[in-house]
């Protein structure tokens, strides 16, 4: 189970508990991010953008469960798997750059449905 205190972290556990706006506010106001799904890229360069993709999802209960996490300097990375409704849907590796004040400023995350990096434990 990842243990360091990352912001990716927070903003994972954020959006786990259904609050898009609180996890959106981690992210600095002209964020560039590139989400790589199965069916494409999502790319945008504003945190309204990413609150919009967020909030345009299904409604369902999705968790994402952190297996490693590791920083080097500004800059944080995490692999997990992503559960929807108590189901595994997949694997996801996220990197992240963190300015000095804290913010997500870039944010690169990859999500496959059939790859697994790391097992994840039965009790995760």
């Amino acid at each position: 189970m990842a243990s360091i205190d990352l912001q990716l972290a927070h903003y994972y556990s954020t959006l786990d508990d259904g609050r898009i706006a609180d996890a959106v506010s981690l992210l600095h106001e002209d964020v560039q991010y590139a989400i790589v799904l199965p069916n494409g890229v999502v790319r945008g360069s504003h945190r309204k953008d990413m609150q919009a993709y967020l909030e345009s999802r299904p409604p369902v209960q999705r968790k994402h469960h952190l297996l490693r996490s590791a920083r080097d300097g500004d800059a944080e990375f995490v692999y997990g798997a992503v559960t929807d409704d108590g189901n595994v849907t997949g694997r996801f590796t996220a990197v992240a750059h963190v300015d000095g004040a804290g913010m997500i400023d870039a944010y690169q995350v990859t999500f496959d449905l059939e790859l697994v990096v790391v097992p994840m434990e039965e009790n995760a």
